[in-house]
This record gives structure tokens, sequence and C-alpha cells, in this order.
């Protein structure tokens, strides 16, 4: 039994060398789950915004009117937690007949959170790029 008498206190010891290790690792997952996230909204915006443009009507849609769709859907769906990079977002056609391609290319520069306060090589952020081509009908 006396063995096990100065052992008091190891449990505190070694909790307290890995809890910052923990720490960092719960938020670089939250962090890159959030990066993930909003690089799949880009992509459904790109695609909201192709196949809007691509519908056979009358008049076809304006880039200002495509990019309303783009800017819209990315209002409602992108996390950003209040930075002011907005999405830029670039439209290419070949033509408004139908079997030309419509490209729509959506760029985000995603600002990491929390990270660049433990790791200073990801405190420039990332940037996240959509590109969606699509025939007009």
């Amino acid at each position: 039994m006396k063995k096990f008498r100065n052992q008091k206190g190891v449990a505190a010891v070694e909790f307290a060398i890995i809890l910052p290790v923990l720490i960092l690792l719960i938020f670089g997952i939250i962090e890159f789950s959030l990066l993930l996230y909003d690089k799949q909204v880009i992509t459904n915006a790109s695609r909201e915004g192709a196949r809007a443009g691509i519908v056979w009507a009358d008049d076809r849609m304006s880039d200002g009117e495509i990019m309303d769709i783009i800017d819209n859907y990315c209002l409602n769906y992108l996390i950003t937690f209040g930075t002011t990079n907005p999405p830029i977002t670039t439209i290419a056609r070949t033509g408004l007949d139908a079997g030309d391609n419509l490209t729509v290319t959506v760029t985000y520069d995603y600002d990491f959170l929390i990270l660049p306060n433990f790791i200073a090589s990801l405190g420039g952020g990332k940037t996240l790029s959509a590109v969606t081509i699509m025939r007009m009908e």
C-alpha cells in the first residue's frame, strides 16, 4: 500500500499535460468542419446559379440576376461569423443558344477564427472556389 502513496495528484498532472492538445484537436475539428461546410455552400450556390441561367425562357437571365441568386443563397447558408468577405462570382458564357456553355465560378476567402491563435501559419485563411459548367437548354 505504501507504493501508491506517492501517486496522488498524478491524474491531475496528466490531465493538465493532455488538456491543451485535446482543446487544440477539438477546435481544429470545428474549424475545418466550418471550412468544409462553407466549401459545400459555395459549390451549391454555383450550381443553383448555373441551373437558373441555363433554363430556356423567352428572355435569358442576365449575369446580374444569376449573381443575385448566388448572393442570396450564400447570404442564407454561408457561415461567416461576421466577416466582411463576400463571395466573388464570375460568369462566362460561350453564347446564348441551346448547347452553349455557361460557367459559374464562386470564390470565397475563408478566415480561420480560432486556430491562428495557436498555429500562426493559418493566419491568412484559405481561398475556397467552386466552378460549375452547364449547357444551355
